[in-house]
């Protein structure tokens, strides 16, 4: 459970480094796992397993070489029940749970996996999560990244902006620099005395790190000789209606009605009354 200094950390910055979630042993499960489902070996399949950077709005304004990569896997936990079991991880559940407001109820939104291979793992855009889920409000999800390697300014870390998550939406405004800095390219519309300093949210192995949907983050290349994976699971308090405004991948799994409570076996409660 976190502490009330933990929490005020977390609502102030928009991210917050949590405890050691799993051993080596279970951290080693997980990379098998992660291995048969890149290479296609498990019965079930995820909704993506791809190459993220072979397209997409984030990658627009970087240049990049053809054999970079970050494989992304988008809701492994259908394929694993390993990764099943992790989403619905007692400690991780119970601390979201808290910084979503103590809500009673979690679902998961959908997982994804981030996967910089070493020397030619590629960068993530910088970017705010809530606003490339146009099908789901509001914005109060918090999600729980777990590094399955350390994960260090070397190989491509995680880089946030503290206190970006009060500034709203601007998505659309966000780019990086030739050395991977964030900018808003109409400073004129944040709030004021916004301050766009990123900091670098190094986290070891086995260890949580969580942050808010609006929470302005990114990563850069991994031109080290160390892997970098990693689990992000996306959690939705129980109040989230579906309200779609555009496409996503997680669309053709929607079995409710716009307005109402998302729900359904495609959207599993991990922490709740319901469980």
């Amino acid at each position: 459970m976190l502490t009330q200094a933990q929490l005020a950390e977390f609502e102030k910055n928009g991210f917050l480094k949590g405890s050691v979630v799993l051993n080596d042993d279970e951290v080693e499960e997980l990379r098998e796992e992660l291995a048969l489902v890149m290479e296609g070996k498990t019965v079930k399949k995820p909704v993506l397993n791809h190459n993220m950077l072979d397209g997409g709005s984030l990658y627009d304004d970087m240049k990049m070489t053809v054999t970079e990569r970050v494989v992304q896997i988008v809701n492994i936990w259908m394929a694993s029940e390993k990764f099943y079991q992790h989403a619905a991880h007692p400690i991780i559940t119970e601390e979201i749970s808290q910084l979503c407001s103590n809500t009673d109820t979690l679902r998961i939104w959908h997982d994804q996996i981030q996967y910089k291979p070493p020397v030619s793992g590629g960068p993530t855009g910088w970017h705010q999560d809530h606003p490339l889920w146009p099908i789901i409000q509001p914005a109060d999800l918090v999600s729980a990244w777990v590094a399955l390697d350390d994960a260090v300014i070397e190989n491509g870390c995680m880089w946030m902006v503290p206190g970006s998550h009060k500034w709203g939406d601007h998505q659309k405004h966000l780019a990086s620099t030739k050395d991977f800095k964030p900018y808003h390219k109409n400073p004129e519309l944040l709030p004021e005395g916004a301050v766009v300093e990123a900091v670098p949210f190094e986290i070891k192995k086995g260890q949580v790190g969580y942050h808010h949907s609006l929470t302005w983050h990114g990563s850069p290349h991994n031109r080290s000789e160390m892997h970098r994976r990693a689990i992000a699971v996306h959690y939705m308090p129980g109040h989230t209606r579906y309200e779609p405004s555009a496409n996503h991948p997680m669309h053709q799994f929607v079995n409710v009605k716009p307005g109402e409570l998302m729900s359904g076996s495609h959207f599993p409660v991990v922490f709740g009354k319901a469980i």
